[in-house]
């Protein structure tokens, strides 16, 4: 996902989008450890997606209480 595309995201979807994407990401960490996970570099992309999300969600917060 790129970063673009989340900071057109208003902050109730970048909440609904970060809760999403921590699902998927224990899934994912969940088959992992089972073994049934084909492609292990996909935790990596989830986890870089989530703190992409907090980064710009926190960013908005930011300005939105300095006045901005």
């Amino acid at each position: 996902m790129k970063p673009s595309e989340i900071r057109d995201m208003t902050a109730a979807e970048l909440k609904a989008k970060e809760a999403e994407l921590s699902k998927e990401h224990f899934n994912l960490k969940m088959r992992h450890a089972t073994r049934q996970l084909e492609n292990p570099v996909k935790l990596r992309i989830v986890r870089r997606d989530i703190a992409r999300v907090k980064t710009i969600l926190a960013e908005k917060e930011k300005g939105a209480h300095s006045g901005k």
